[in-house]
């Protein structure tokens, strides 16, 4: 029956995709709420449009690594064999590994793009799809390498590996994806270890938001106007990436409640920063330290609202209108005529005054964080 509905969804979506359909502000159905086969037409333009103009023979890098969890949530929707071939055949390009290097004596974890860097979370963003195709096909070769760096590095005394927000998104889902695989405890223990640095450095419990990294902290570091400056794509990082721990880490573990805590935070604050378009501004606080609207960090909140309120963790009645907001401007200002995702702060960390970021600025992270929120969207509708 399931994959009957899904064709019969599949269909819909190509009736409404050759008619030219994306969501508006007329459309958006009973309490501004998308139809299933509405958000799946936009899924699958989007998506195709990525995948026809960009091959997958592609690094394992963040950048397009976190297209890839964006394209497994896709094809999770959809079953579209079409997103998880391009996943796979991304990550047997890449031999199923991050960084190549195989002499454990020069592995390092600071920043750096070369083979040598194993240990940086950047180039084990990965593990994620890697551990997402072995679910489908479970075949040991799939996360060896998964398993190898992660257990090498959960073998050192080091506790400082996630020293940036972007690096929770990263590789705190990696941790608790190989857990369940594995059960290896020591998965959760260090993914709590490595999580309490990380807060120590760049949590602010004032706000309940995360500074990109420690240079950023206030008040060595100041926005335009002499705020607390919190970058967008940082914090919708640490909010997606908090989700996804939260989806898979097990109901008894003994510091669920404080992830939760942490989580339920971020919602609130974030709540507050969201401007009237549905977007987040580049600076979460001072929206003229660079103004406009900016896609990536609002499909990384977009998504983890949603995802709380299907997983009832977040109230409905509270935080729906929030996600409704992210997904309206994410419909009808990010999303261009031809499939396109707009709006994308380039690579960097941090808001930029006088950085132009416009309808043309895309990126592959930014498509795979729409492709996330798209994704939950399709299963809060599907249940209504």
């Amino acid at each position: 029956m399931k994959s009957i509905r899904y064709l019969l969804h599949a269909a819909l979506a190509f009736a409404l995709l050759s008619a030219g359909c994306t969501t508006s502000k007329t459309n958006l159905g009973k309490n501004n709420l998308p139809k299933p086969q509405e958000v799946l037409a936009i899924i699958t333009k989007v998506n195709d449009h990525w995948q026809a103009t960009n091959a997958p023979q592609q690094r394992a890098f963040w950048d397009v690594a976190a297209y890839h969890t964006g394209n497994m949530a896709a094809y999770a929707v959809t079953k579209n064999e079409k997103y998880r071939q391009y996943s796979e055949t991304w990550a047997e390009h890449n031999q199923w590994k991050g960084a190549k290097s195989d002499d454990k004596a020069e592995w390092k974890y600071k920043y750096g793009e070369k083979d040598d860097y194993v240990l940086f979370g950047d180039w084990q963003i990965c593990f994620q799809t890697y551990v997402d195709l072995y679910n489908l096909k479970p075949e040991p070769q799939r996360i060896a390498r998964a398993k190898e760096v992660m257990e090498y590095e959960m073998s050192t005394n080091q506790n400082d590996y996630w020293w940036w927000a972007d690096g929770l998104y990263m590789v705190m889902p990696v941790m608790t994806k190989l857990h369940k695989v594995t059960g290896n405890p020591l998965y959760l223990t260090k993914l709590y270890e490595y999580f309490s640095y990380a807060n120590s450095i760049m949590y602010d419990p004032e706000t309940g938001l995360y500074y990109r990294d420690a240079k950023y902290v206030y008040p060595q570091h100041k926005s335009t106007n002499g705020q607390k400056d919190f970058w967008a794509r940082g914090d919708g990082w640490v909010f997606a990436g908090l989700a996804k721990v939260l989806q898979d880490l097990p109901p008894n573990d003994a510091h669920r409640a404080e992830y939760l805590a942490k989580y339920r935070g971020l919602a609130a604050a974030l709540q507050k920063a969201q401007q009237a378009d549905g977007y987040w501004t580049r600076s979460l606080l001072d929206p003229q330290h660079a103004p406009g609207p900016e896609t990536s960090g609002t499909a990384f909140n977009t998504f983890a609202y949603l995802w709380g309120i299907n997983s009832g963790v977040l109230d409905a009645k509270e935080y729906l209108p929030t996600a409704l907001k992210g997904w309206q401007y994410l419909t009808t200002t990010a999303l261009q005529p031809d499939g396109a995702v707009g709006y994308v702060q380039p690579i960097g960390e941090k808001a930029i005054p006088g950085q132009v970021v416009d309808k043309n600025s895309t990126s592959n992270f930014g498509v795979g964080a729409f492709l996330l929120a798209s994704s939950e969207m399709y299963r809060y509708t599907s249940k209504r």
